[in-house]
């Protein structure tokens, strides 16, 4: 069984604890108000602001027989700067508040995806990034393109209202088959439990965040 298949497979049950936050269904059903996704959007500015810093952080943590990877860590450090502002001109699409959110502070499950993926990187494995990359590329790919359209449509949103996913929900297909290529190589136990120990906790945490956008009065 190549590793990426062994990802999934153990993943599974935190993967359908994400996929079942009833926000995703009132997406898909169109029954959201523009504040609940400027509060997806929001939470979304948080982590992503870090992706660039966490990958920069794990690929200076690898060892030198890790080149194959640090140079994977380059490619997704080329592809992912700066998409944070496309999320703050989301939010001023919206009718939002880009500099509030800029200057804000993450909601408590991102604050601790965030803590968790730096001491993991720092403390234990940096092979633990991937475990983000599993479940942020992972989910783009499941949801994100067909949200962004119901979202233009329920909420009468412009296009250029939803880049963020928008954009995601087709660059992450490309991504993930790199991705899969990218872990059926990775070869040493501990590095395997790592990305899956972390898949595991990104899981639950981001789950957790979808789950505190709450229901449309």
């Amino acid at each position: 069984m190549s590793f990426y298949v062994e990802l999934q497979n153990h993943t599974a049950v935190e993967r359908q604890y994400l996929l079942s936050a009833p926000v995703i269904e009132y997406c898909r059903s169109g029954n959201i108000n523009a504040s609940m996704y400027i509060s997806f959007l929001t939470q979304a500015f948080y982590h992503v602001s870090h992706t660039v810093p966490l990958l920069m952080a794990a690929g200076s943590r690898l060892n030198m027989d890790q080149e194959w990877v640090r140079g994977a860590i380059a490619e997704y450090i080329d592809e992912e700067y700066g998409h944070q502002e496309w999320i703050l001109d989301d939010i001023t699409a919206c009718g939002g508040d880009a500099n509030t959110v800029r200057k804000g502070r993450p909601g408590l499950p991102i604050e601790l995806m965030i803590s968790f993926l730096y001491d993991q990187i720092n403390r234990a494995n940096p092979m633990a990034i991937f475990g983000m990359v599993q479940v942020l590329e992972g989910t783009s790919v499941a949801i994100a393109t067909t949200i962004a359209g119901q979202l233009e449509t329920g909420l009468g949103l412009p296009a250029q209202a939803t880049r963020y996913l928008s954009s995601h929900g087709s660059l992450d297909k490309e991504h993930l088959k790199f991705f899969e290529k990218l872990m059926n190589k990775v070869d040493k136990p501990n590095d395997c439990d790592a990305i899956i120990h972390a898949a595991k906790v990104v899981y639950q945490l981001y789950g957790d965040m979808l789950r505190s956008i709450t229901e449309p009065l």
